[in-house]
């Protein structure tokens, strides 16, 4: 059965476990994603990066393709500032929905925060379809062979779904 992930504050879709993925610190779910080649709808812009495409195709990130998520952008001050509204939005939600779960998630959170200060500028950065910033913002790093992207995804940020087959 295949499970499909959203953000409890917004409701986009952010992965499904069709995606290799783990648990990590309890706290976060890392998903392998890989750049696929993908047609390209018809259009009549010109692109100047086009120059390095085989016409008719491009080169994605199948998670940000399938589930249309949003690049977006920070610093270091500004992640943090987003981050601490969106931490007490996911307490507020789980002391409603789950608070079972609460005193859990302070403290793998705050343990697992140091981990992407400290790698901050490995990430890319990205908000579910709705681009919403207020929701979940999801990273995407590289696994240490430099080469395999994954997404980290804030397991108490996220309704699962079984999909019906």
């Amino acid at each position: 059965m295949v499970s499909l992930f959203t953000d409890v504050i917004t409701g986009d879709d952010m992965f499904s476990s069709a995606f290799l993925m783990k648990q990590v610190d309890n706290i976060v779910y890392e998903v392998d994603c890989q750049m696929v080649t993908v047609k390209k709808a018809a259009t009549t812009d010109f692109d100047a990066d086009d120059s390095t495409e085989e016409e008719g195709v491009k080169v994605v990130n199948n998670v940000v393709e399938t589930f249309g998520l949003q690049e977006t952008t920070f610093n270091k001050a500004s992640y943090l500032s987003n981050f601490k509204g969106y931490i007490k939005r996911i307490h507020d939600h789980l002391e409603v929905n789950a608070p079972d779960q609460v005193e859990e998630f302070q403290k793998n959170v705050n343990l697992y925060i140091k981990k992407i200060v400290s790698r901050f500028k490995d990430y890319e950065f990205y908000t579910g379809s709705s681009m919403n910033a207020e929701g979940m913002i999801a990273l995407l790093g590289y696994r240490p062979d430099g080469i395999q992207p994954y997404f980290t995804f804030w397991k108490h940020g996220l309704n699962a779904t079984e999909l019906k087959e």
